[in-house]
């Protein structure tokens, strides 16, 4: 008898350790899953609208942004419709608190859009380095938060290394530069005021939560209005004479990038629950590598030995600075 019963929690013990094993196995697969969905779709939409600013030979950052923005809202209010996702009613109490938020976002957005014009994808990519820096320094004034040595000096690197890029890029164009700069300045302000006010806007809510899903609407559907009158002010020109206009690939290619805009939102908040925000953060800098040399590639960038050291140094720079920040 006891022998017997012995035989039984030996099989049930083996049970519990198989279903485990494949529990962890599950949820192995769902993290390398959707960090591969997140690398990818952001790769894509970086490389897809340097495809729509240099080969379709769009010239309105401003216009490109509201149509991908629009193409996001609809999607949104579709997946709300079959009841894939939950949002928060966006309420006056809401847009009010929220609305500079999304000042920030929208200048964020057309700054990326404009400097990605002048300049090619790798250089971008380590020029936007440069928002770490902003950004450690803006959370030790407003949020009162102290950076280790290794920090630190992973940022001085990056910025050695955009300092060096600029200087011995071969393309060099002092407006793209400047709109980069410009864009390091919005994305880092965007980032800090959006934490600043987060808490704030969830006591708007009738919930108390704000989740990731309604914060996507809210920042694609209140830039429509102000994108619209922003290329009223200075796109209308341009925008109808675009011979693209004309090609329905072009739709296909920039309908793409409004849904790749989506997907990157999806996949890094499937990413962030698959994993950690460190994780995501290491994973991100990672992924500045092969999407520079794709960028280099595929567009046929002109680049000198010198350049493409800096290129790396700034990349390998960005891993250090992820690996700094999960250790402090």
């Amino acid at each position: 008898m006891g022998s017997r019963i012995s035989l039984v929690d030996d099989v049930e013990e083996g049970n519990i350790e198989r279903q485990a094993k494949e529990r962890q196995f599950r949820s192995r697969n769902q993290s390398v899953m959707s960090g591969l969905a997140y690398c990818i779709s952001s790769s894509s939409m970086i490389l897809l609208n340097k495809l729509l600013l240099s080969g379709y030979g769009l010239t309105g950052g401003i216009s490109l942004m509201f149509y991908q923005n629009l193409i996001s809202v609809i999607v949104v209010y579709i997946l709300k419709a079959v009841g894939a996702i939950t949002t928060e009613p966006v309420t006056w109490r809401l847009v009010e608190v929220w609305f500079p938020v999304n000042i920030l976002f929208v200048s964020m957005l057309v700054t990326s859009t404009y400097s990605l014009r002048f300049l090619n994808v790798a250089m971008v990519t380590i020029l936007k380095n440069v928002t770490n820096l902003i950004t450690a320094v803006g959370e030790m004034y407003l949020f009162n938060k102290h950076h280790n040595k290794e920090v630190w000096g992973s940022l001085i690197l990056m910025l050695v290394s955009a300092i060096s890029g600029g200087i011995t890029d071969i393309s060099f164009h002092s407006v793209g530069y400047s709109w980069q700069l410009l864009n390091c300045f919005c994305t880092s302000a965007y980032s800090l005021w959006l934490r600043k006010v987060m808490d704030l806007a969830k006591q708007k809510t009738s919930t108390g939560n704000l989740n990731e899903f309604s914060m996507v609407l809210l920042n694609n559907l209140l830039s429509l209005p102000l994108g619209f009158a922003l290329i009223l002010v200075f796109e209308k020109d341009d925008i109808w004479t675009l011979p693209a206009l004309k090609y329905p690939m072009f739709w296909i290619v920039i309908t793409l990038s409004g849904l790749l805009g989506l997907a990157i939102s999806f996949t890094s908040m499937w990413f962030l629950h698959q994993t950690s925000p460190t994780t995501h953060s290491l994973v991100g800098s990672l992924n500045k590598i092969p999407l520079s040399l794709a960028g280099i590639l595929l567009f046929h960038v002109k680049t000198s030995g010198s350049n493409l050291l800096s290129i790396f140094f700034g990349l390998v720079a960005g891993v250090i600075f992820a690996r700094a920040k999960m250790s402090s």
